[in-house]
């Protein structure tokens, strides 16, 4: 996803409008662009904070700037600026990370970051997109850098194995028919949640857009039982899916990256397991969460 990113943000710079600020993160990579555009890559060192209120002040003189570092980096050390050089100021920009919520686990808990779609929830009117696949990032960003709101693309290593470009509203993808409990994965989860209920009748719907969040479509496929998957800090979309079934009796079963700081490296697989976001946990999760309901039922 991060080369199919760069390989895109090239293509964009041919906006006259469009800049890429960095802070020393993929400045490499981003060293030919810098070379075709002259002064549409920005790079101001390992200072995440300036990086975006760089941003902010490009917004202000029309510029649709593309800020770019390590989900840490990006949202949670610069969340301050985020707050005041852009929504306050009233300007929109797009923020892209790599590194998701557990990527880079060798390097340690600085590079962890699974907090940061949660943050980016408190603010208003953000887009949030979080591709599962690198064929869906090249649409996402030349729609972003189209648009005139602030956005948040989140980028990982980890993918699926099919692209959905098309999914920002939620797309079916295994339909277990009426009344059947609906499983929503998010991006890069997908194909983790497909295999753990392969033998289940569970109906699997899929987005790469958690926010603004497909009520709408999630009113229309949802029954009594929701089941949701998410690849940051479990229970982030909760209060959306709650919100949107108020009036109807429902369970919800949100399951996502933990909140106990586990003081551990491994690999995103290790943490995939930790976290109980690989095939197996994830069925453990919902057959337990399916089970009461079906006893009672019977």
């Amino acid at each position: 996803m991060r080369e199919t990113f760069v390989t895109t943000a090239e293509e964009v710079l041919a906006d006259p409008r469009t800049t890429i600020v960095l802070a020393d993160i993929s400045a490499a990579a981003f060293a030919p662009a810098a070379a075709r555009y002259p002064g549409r890559v920005v790079n101001v060192g390992i200072r995440e904070q300036l990086m975006v209120g760089v941003a902010g002040g490009l917004a202000l003189t029309g510029q649709r700037p593309i800020v770019h570092s390590y989900a840490p980096f990006l949202v949670e050390r610069a969340y301050e600026q985020i707050k005041l050089d852009l929504d306050h100021q009233g300007v929109g920009a797009v923020l892209v990370s790599v590194g998701a919520s557990y990527d880079r686990a060798a390097a340690g808990r600085t590079h962890l970051g699974p907090a940061d779609v949660a943050l980016i929830d408190t603010l208003r009117d953000w887009t949030v997109h979080v591709p599962g696949h690198p064929g869906e990032v090249p649409g996402l960003l030349r729609d972003l850098v189209c648009g005139r709101d602030s956005a948040y693309l989140r980028l990982s290593t980890q993918a699926n194995t099919r692209a959905y470009p098309e999914a920002g509203e939620l797309r079916v993808v295994r339909d277990a028919g009426p009344g059947a409990p609906l499983l929503v994965a998010v991006g890069p989860l997908l194909d983790a949640a497909l295999a753990a209920v392969a033998d289940r009748p569970v109906t699997v719907a899929y987005t790469h857009r958690p926010r603004p969040f497909d009520t709408a479509g999630l009113r229309a496929l949802a029954g009594t039982e929701v089941i949701l998957v998410e690849p940051y800090l479990a229970g982030t979309s909760a209060r959306v899916v709650g919100a949107a079934l108020a009036d109807r009796p429902h369970r919800l079963l949100a399951l996502g990256v933990g909140r106990s700081d586990l003081r551990r490296y491994g690999t995103p697989e290790d943490h995939d397991r930790w976290h109980g976001l690989d095939a197996a946990g994830l069925r453990r999760s919902v057959d337990a969460f399916l089970t009461p309901a079906a006893g009672a039922a019977v």
